[in-house]
């Protein structure tokens, strides 16, 4: 009687994680990539993904959660289940494809170098030599410079969040940051932070390790996960609502479509 009861017990716990986890959606972010993601003073999360989730959560009638986590980490988090589905914009690139899932795009921008206002520094080999390159761990563009640029005696040094490069980009201690060029200019160049930079040479673009386009990540074997946000997504640009929420962030379509 007891291992039945014991039995039931496990079958109602199983049942009720089932349907708390059914009526949430949680989405694991680094809040450090404004005007994607971030903190507001409140410490409030916002943003133009931000903004996405909330929205993709009302239209599949779930809770929205976000868990803060890493970028660098934030794969092997999905992976062990800490979330349901990365929205942090995640590029999509073949090595990323080996591991996770994507849904489809939500944005398509170029990286560019960020340095001191009026340096002639190109991304190039030649023009990088006896340079610093700072860039965020994980990310696309630390697999850009380390794939291009680092094989040639270029120093690219790798931190924890593009809020820490750009610290040490006004310190002195790096000469230029690769990083998304939305991001650079409306996180970084639009703010009192970014007086005294700018973009230096012209956008780099590469498939293979800068991606082609940024999606929300999900497990390879949540195909049901993966359909409702296409779904979603695709209904948003449809009706309008998601060039409503573009025009609160920029002036211009980011698509990629």
């Amino acid at each position: 009687m007891k291992k039945a009861l014991a039995g039931m017990a496990l079958l109602l716990a199983a049942f009720c994680v089932h349907a708390k986890d059914a009526s949430e959606l949680r989405f694991g972010v680094d809040p450090t990539y404004a005007p994607f993601e971030s903190k507001a003073p409140s410490g409030q999360l916002v943003g133009f993904e931000i903004d996405l989730g909330n929205e993709i959560c009302k239209r599949l009638d779930v809770k929205c959660v976000w868990v803060e986590t890493g970028f660098d980490g934030i794969i092997p988090a999905l992976q062990g289940r800490k979330f349901d589905a990365i929205l942090s914009a995640m590029s999509i690139t073949p090595k990323r494809e080996e591991q996770i899932a994507f849904s489809v795009p939500l944005f398509n921008t170029p990286s560019r170098l960020i340095g001191k206002e009026g340096a002639d520094i190109k991304p190039t080999v030649v023009s990088l030599k006896g340079k610093n390159v700072g860039v965020a761990q994980g990310s696309t563009q630390e697999a850009y410079a380390k794939a291009n640029w680092a094989p040639a005696g270029i120093q690219v040094v790798s931190y924890a969040n593009q809020e820490q490069v750009y610290t040490d980009l006004r310190s002195g201690r790096i000469d230029v940051t690769l990083t998304d060029m939305i991001a650079g200019s409306q996180g970084f160049l639009k703010t009192p932070q970014g007086k005294g930079f700018a973009f230096v040479g012209d956008p780099v673009s590469d498939a293979k390790t800068l991606g082609k386009g940024a999606g929300i990540g999900v497990r390879k074997d949540d195909t049901p996960l993966r359909t409702k946000l296409d779904h979603a997504i695709d209904a948003m640009v449809k009706d309008g609502t998601y060039q409503r929420i573009e025009r609160r962030y920029f002036d211009f379509d980011i698509s990629g479509s």
